[in-house]
């Protein structure tokens, strides 16, 4: 069977960029979403801890002689997995300081690395010499699995370029895309088999990985972990608490026990299964206060479709939910062209209950709001007239004004509107 070709990510920008800037490089992310493949694009030498085989006599050789280990072959070295041998954490900085070059490693992995906990490595880089950076790569953007024909930029937006466009795609591919995910093994495969994808990787966290993680150690109990997957997606792009997850999660007598949940919850994290998408707090004119909790997101759509059982047939069933699924694929193709144009996203929410499903934070200090709406031509208006409202509540003399507002669609033709706000179907977005 031959090898399967190469789909060039978005990510490996990111990639070359960091190994140009930086003496190592920490690729982080959820499991199956490419890490490995992309990674050993780049590297001379591989150090695979994955296969059994080999790996006790890789632990064995660092824990031995942690500078043979990091000098094992040319580099880039690529360590796969790496949180098998995170002791060797000190000793690859003390590698990146020692010389000062560039590119030296790249170390990937599927749970929170040790970097992340170690109070010298913060905001994404090791805060003593700036030469270690991590990066977080996600499942694939519609863009990249060629489903978006990419026509409207978000980085042209910003800088005022938009060509009118049209998409083929309609409300059944999107009902698709939300249960497929951008699970690379799914891309180009036939649709039961991409359907598969992301109901076997569900499966696999609910039965064994949420009960793998050594840092935050659970008791084996498979039916708490499904219930917890299930009212996480029935809350999906929802701002609900952790109060509301454990009553949606209760039957009859038997109660979530409150520090267990969060046991739970940080292990979905540790894994990157799950990762909210944190308030924006702009400066207002108004006294209008600005609601700060997070809101739920699967790092991948389909893996809420996949714990609450959903098929694109059965989701037109609940269209509450599908409308939710999607503004979750929303945001998670935006996290994806954010993360390669420096950009961040956020959302809004004050106490007038005014929402914005999205923002995002240029690297320049310019911001866009954006809205979700899987319904028609009047949800659109509404919707634009709401962004409208809430920028005009923001203080533009201390932000400036938006770069755009832009409500996405499942609608085939991207437009702007009489008002200034775009409409832009999703499969027309790229970076």
């Amino acid at each position: 069977m031959s090898k399967q070709k190469y789909v060039n990510r978005l990510f490996d920008g990111i990639v070359e960029f960091s190994l140009k800037s930086k003496g190592a490089l920490v690729i982080v992310g959820p499991k199956w979403c490419g890490k490995s493949t992309t990674a050993k694009r780049y590297a001379k030498t591989v150090i695979d801890l994955m296969p059994l085989d080999s790996r006790n006599e890789y632990i064995e050789l660092a824990k031995i002689s942690p500078t043979n280990f990091l000098n094992y072959g040319p580099k880039p070295i690529l360590i796969d997995e790496w949180q098998h041998v995170s002791f060797i954490w000190d000793q690859v900085k003390y590698e990146v300081d020692k010389t000062g070059e560039f590119g030296q490693y790249i170390l990937t992995g599927s749970v929170t690395d040790k970097g992340r906990n170690d109070p010298e490595y913060e905001s994404g880089r090791h805060t003593g010499n700036g030469r270690i950076i991590r990066k977080m790569m996600r499942t694939m953007s519609l863009y990249e699995t060629g489903d978006s024909n990419g026509a409207v930029s978000l980085l042209e937006l910003k800088n005022g370029k938009f060509t009118q466009a049209m998409s083929k795609k309609d409300i059944n591919d999107y009902a698709y895309y939300i249960c497929r995910g951008g699970w690379p093994v799914a891309i180009g495969k036939d649709r039961d088999v991409a359907l598969a994808q992301a109901r076997d990787y569900y499966e696999v966290v609910v039965t064994d990985d949420i009960f793998s993680l050594k840092d935050v150690p659970l008791r084996n109990d498979e039916q708490k972990a499904r219930k917890l997957m299930r009212s996480y997606a029935r809350n999906v792009s929802i701002a609900a608490t952790d109060a509301t997850l454990r009553d949606d999660c209760a039957s009859g007598d038997e109660s979530f026990d409150k520090d267990v949940f969060a046991k739970y919850l940080n292990a979905l994290r540790n894994l990157y299964v799950i990762e909210e998408l944190p308030a924006w707090n702009p400066n207002l004119r108004s006294r209008t206060a600005i609601r700060t909790k997070d809101t739920r997101h699967f790092t991948d759509p389909s893996i809420g479709a996949a714990a609450l059982g959903i098929t694109p047939e059965g989701i037109f069933k609940d269209i509450t939910t599908f409308g939710l699924l999607f503004e979750s694929l929303v945001v998670h193709d935006l996290r994806v062209y954010a993360d390669t144009i420096g950009a961040h996203v956020y959302k809004y929410r004050d106490s007038k209950k005014r929402e914005a499903d999205a923002v995002i934070q240029f690297n320049d200090g310019s911001w866009a709001l954006i809205e979700v709406k899987l319904g028609g031509e009047d949800d659109i208006k509404i919707a634009s007239e709401n962004l409208i409202r809430i920028a005009n509540d923001i203080d533009q003399e201390k932000t400036g004004k938006p770069a755009f507002l832009m409500v996405v669609t499942k609608n085939k033709v991207a437009y702007r509107m009489e008002n200034g706000v775009y409409v832009v179907p999703l499969c027309c977005l790229k970076n």
